[in-house]
């Protein structure tokens, strides 16, 4: 429809009032299941922590309460346990030692584009892992090693050291496990940062990979037939289109699950940025934003999917985020950055993604969650009064995402077609019967628009099964796609000092007949009744 304006005269002078433009469309939902459909669980939305500051995230003597209550909130939600990556960069930058109880950090100075650097070199002690017990109930573990070093003796007393900790009375009693060992941390870059010399290659990657796991599965006591598997690839991107360069096809066709320690390989990770802050420059929050982006970021890895697929394997994204480089200021921090990560996330399992473990390190601009104080401003490095751990609008993504999936255990979700270039839905059914949709409008309202405008979106439905008749909508209420605080989520908030939620729900009771709006810069959790 087109924009309406309305002229007054007074004055003698001219004084336009602009109204908002309404679209309208009408979306189309197959009421039972399709032959397909994605199964979501419970902990799609998952954590990827650089291990550096790994004391500040779990505690030490005492457990890190805040960290506790903002993971337990989705345990509440989902009745799924939570999963953690635990390394990154800094996991090739770790070395044993038996003199150090938990951890000594060698930090290069701070900078704006990095505030918050990740450590060049990290010594460890037995109870760095063994802290890993004061974790939530349940939590799953998936914990790399060092590979970039080329340091067998390293690698053994870590490998020693992990499976310690996981054997251990306190982490037994949680039932807290180790389910993968990732060994090394995007290898396919070791000849650009001095891991490895410029002849680096796959062949290399692969005859060094199996040494060092052969090694890793031994020490651990690893098979077949145990809980603890290992990940396979977790490159920082793919080159499936050149069968020479990494990929999970390049090191499948050089046979590496065909070797001993390969044969415990049952998950493929690879890492993926939708955009870059290395420079300090090329950020723009509407393009993170974008709906043909987000698909088009996810879509890229489709052959690898396919090819991990095919092998039976299961496919992950094991260290994903908005910008790399720890995020862009004023983009990656943002409202319109946890929309971003709502839809790249549902997105993501329509193309065979099964988890995503969203990257985060103390102070990094795109983290979901600050686990401790912070001293220095996440966006320039500039001293702030200390501020309290919190939660950064990401979170809330997750927290939508875990709403929608539920506790059922059987919840599966397709995409609905919508010809519409920022806004996204999906179904989600529970049992194979439609429960819940989920609406996004990806269109930034920033303080500088005129007006706000709003998609109407009516409902059809298809296929066998009883078609609803009323709807409950949830909102996610944000002011404008640049704010950094101040979202809520059914008239409630995160934002607390313990990271549980406070206020009063809202939500709205409506009949399917009168369709919903949605504003841009927000999004809808539809429950049908």
């Amino acid at each position: 429809m087109s924009l309406m304006l309305r002229f007054m005269m007074w004055n003698a002078h001219f004084i336009t009032l602009i109204v908002p433009i309404v679209s309208a469309i009408e979306v189309t939902i197959p009421l039972t299941a399709p032959p397909g459909a994605a199964s979501l669980m419970g902990n799609l939305v998952s954590l990827s922590i650089e291990q550096d500051r790994w004391i500040d995230w779990a505690g030490t003597t005492e457990p890190n309460e805040f960290f506790n209550n903002v993971l337990d909130n989705f345990i509440q939600i989902t009745n799924t346990p939570s999963f953690v990556r635990i390394g990154a960069d800094s996991e090739d930058h770790t070395d044993f030692s038996y003199d150090v109880e938990y951890e000594e950090d060698i930090f290069p100075p701070s900078s704006t584009i990095k505030p918050y650097p990740e450590a060049t070199n990290i010594t460890v002690g037995q109870g760095f892992y063994d802290i890993i017990s004061n974790l939530p109930n349940g939590t799953q573990v998936h914990w790399g090693v060092n590979f970039r070093e080329y340091n067998l003796t390293a690698v053994y007393l870590e490998t020693v050291a992990l499976m310690n900790a996981f054997s251990s009375p306190a982490v037994l009693e949680k039932y807290i496990t180790l389910k993968f060992i990732e060994i090394g941390n995007e290898a396919d870059l070791y000849h650009h940062n001095g891991g490895r010399n410029s002849s680096w290659n796959v062949q290399e990657y692969v005859s060094q990979w199996e040494e060092f796991a052969y090694n890793v599965s031994t020490t651990a006591n690893l098979s077949e037939c145990s809980y603890t598997k290992l990940i396979g690839a977790a490159f920082a991107e793919s080159s499936h289109n050149n069968l020479s360069g990494f990929s999970p096809q390049a090191i499948f066709n050089l046979g590496i699950l065909e070797s001993p320690a390969g044969q415990l390989i049952d998950t493929i990770s690879q890492h993926h940025y939708s955009g870059s802050f290395c420079t300090g420059s090329g950020a723009v929050l509407q393009d993170l934003m974008t709906k043909s982006n987000i698909r088009g970021n996810i879509s890229m890895f489709s052959p690898d999917i396919e090819a991990t697929l095919a092998n039976g394997l299961n496919y992950i994204l094991g260290e994903t985020n908005s910008m790399s480089c720890h995020g862009a200021p004023n983009v990656s921090n943002t409202a319109g950055a946890a929309l971003w990560l709502l839809d790249y996330t549902l997105y993501a399992t329509q193309v065979g993604i099964s988890r995503l473990h969203f990257h985060n390190g103390v102070g990094y601009k795109y983290n979901l969650i600050q686990p401790t104080t912070l001293n220095n401003s996440i966006l320039d490095g500039s001293p702030i009064a200390p501020l309290a751990p919190h939660v950064q609008p990401a979170y809330y993504a997750a927290i939508i995402t875990a709403e929608a999936i539920g506790s059922s255990g059987t919840t599966q979700a397709v995409e609905i077609p919508i010809d519409e270039d920022n806004v996204s839905g999906y179904a989600f059914y529970e049992h194979g019967i439609l429960s819940k949709a989920v609406f996004i409008n990806l269109d930034a309202y920033l303080s500088d628009a005129d007006v706000r405008n709003s998609t109407h979106i009516d409902f059809s439905f298809m296929g066998p099964g009883i078609t609803p008749d009323s709807m409950s909508v949830k909102t996610l209420e944000i002011g404008y796609a640049s704010d950094s605080a101040n979202l809520t989520w059914g008239g409630q908030t995160y934002e607390t000092s313990d990271g549980r939620v406070s206020g009063s729900l809202t939500v709205d009771v409506l009949p399917i007949s009168s369709g919903v709006d949605l504003q841009e810069t927000e999004a809808i959790l539809v429950t049908f009744i």
